[in-house]
């Protein structure tokens, strides 16, 4: 705004030159603008977690060293998962992190990992599991708890699990378990130790009734975030697991977990 400040005040330049520079500014300006991106993620501990733009966890710097590598400054804004998954599919040029991988997910938004696995389980309060396991296929008739937008949920509907207990966090839902509103909850078990104890209780309050599936997590970007930028991610990404510094933030994060040390990219195929 400044240098167009100066155009109108040159004397040399004639009015029609100077809206035909300023229009041409302006649309530079706004394509310069436009390529920025906006970075997201959840509270999902020990993976990622934070208030506003004070984000932590494992994922969280993967994306940081990631960003030292490409002379990427953005923040990373924390914000609930439904809100960032909604931005994903709507907006462009956004990161959002991490999101389970599935086929539907593919068709819609750039998948760059994995930068985490776990198992898609269904836990319930420790003593309770063995009484569940006895229903057999009436198991799918009780309510399961899980948060809105989350593979968790549609893995459980996969599963034959319709009756579903939605909240915005896994945090609201582990404390719904624990306070006995209903008996299965659906959750990674990576972090289901991590929001145990962010709630007051422990991984020993629970129990595992069955393992659903196995979850590859990813960087996902919206689907017109222009190819470079998802390439230049990617270059980042491939040189963090190359050099060491991806395997040791996982393991001082995940210490029981092995990390996932391949590339992975896919790109959409439904039209945004």
């Amino acid at each position: 705004m400044m240098i167009l400040s100066r155009i109108y005040r040159c004397p040399q330049i004639t009015a029609r030159y100077r809206s035909l520079v300023a229009v041409c500014l302006l649309f530079f300006c706004s394509l310069s603008g436009a390529q920025e991106l906006q970075i997201l993620t959840e509270n999902w501990p020990p993976v990622t977690f934070g208030i506003d733009t004070k984000a932590d966890g494992m994922a969280v710097e993967v994306v940081r060293a990631i960003q030292t590598k490409i002379g990427n400054t953005q923040p990373i804004q924390v914000l609930p998962f439904a809100r960032g998954y909604k931005a994903l599919l709507e907006e462009p040029n956004v990161l959002l992190f991490t999101v389970g991988r599935s086929e539907e997910r593919e068709k819609l938004m750039h998948l760059l990992g994995p930068v985490a696995i776990s198992d898609i389980t269904l836990y319930t309060r420790k003593g309770n599991a063995a009484n569940l396991q006895r229903q057999g296929d009436a198991i799918r008739k009780l309510k399961v708890g899980t948060y809105r937008s989350s593979i968790f949920a549609d893995t459980a509907r996969k599963k034959g699990f319709f009756n579903l207990e939605l909240a915005v966090s896994p945090l609201v839902i582990a404390n719904m378990l624990m306070g006995k509103r209903f008996d299965l909850w659906v959750e990674g078990s990576v972090v289901v130790p991590a929001i145990l104890k962010d709630v007051g209780y422990s991984f020993e309050d629970v129990e595992p009734v069955m393992v659903l599936d196995t979850l590859e997590l990813y960087l996902a970007f919206s689907a017109k975030t222009p190819a470079s930028t998802v390439k230049l991610w990617e270059e980042g990404l491939r040189s963090i697991k190359k050099d060491g510094s991806f395997a040791r933030i996982y393991r001082k994060w995940l210490p029981n977990e092995v990390p996932p040390m391949q590339v992975i990219h896919t790109t959409p195929t439904a039209q945004p």
